[in-house]
């Protein structure tokens, strides 16, 4: 003999089955304080406030060909595999460029290592930088 779940049980689990790739997906961090972070490590400097490469030393790169990601546009901005796993510009392969830098992983020798920043650090500022590619 079969047991019937009542309705408003099927309707809470199948809400829940909607929820939880949702819940799963859910980046780490915080991208205001990823902001400030990311002015304070003057990544400001090349990419700009806004991400898109149009800093003060990123606009006189473009002059030499050597114009710093646009991160309004990730999928062009940032082509590097840090992990081999086949993905390329994945949270983990930022990481590790921030981290120790893009000439490590076969990318360009203006993008240094920052130093000194804790795991909450860079899950703030790799979630501000994905929210440049909102805007």
């Amino acid at each position: 003999m079969s047991r019937r779940l009542p309705a408003k049980h099927v309707l809470m689990v199948f809400l829940a089955s909607l929820l939880a790739p949702a819940v799963a997906a859910a980046e780490p961090g915080d991208a205001a304080r990823g902001r400030k972070i990311y002015e304070q490590a003057e990544c400001t400097q090349c990419h700009g406030l806004s991400g898109r490469g149009d800093g003060p030393v990123g606009l006189s790169l473009e002059k030499i060909d050597k114009s710093p990601g646009d991160w309004s546009n990730p999928a062009e901005a940032f082509k590097l595999d840090t992990d081999k796993d086949g993905q390329t510009g994945t949270r983990h392969d930022l990481r590790n460029v921030i981290v120790r830098g893009a000439l490590v992983f076969g990318g360009s020798q203006m993008m240094g290592p920052t130093p000194g920043l804790s795991d909450d650090d860079l899950d703030d500022l790799v979630a501000f930088i994905g929210s440049l590619a909102a805007n």
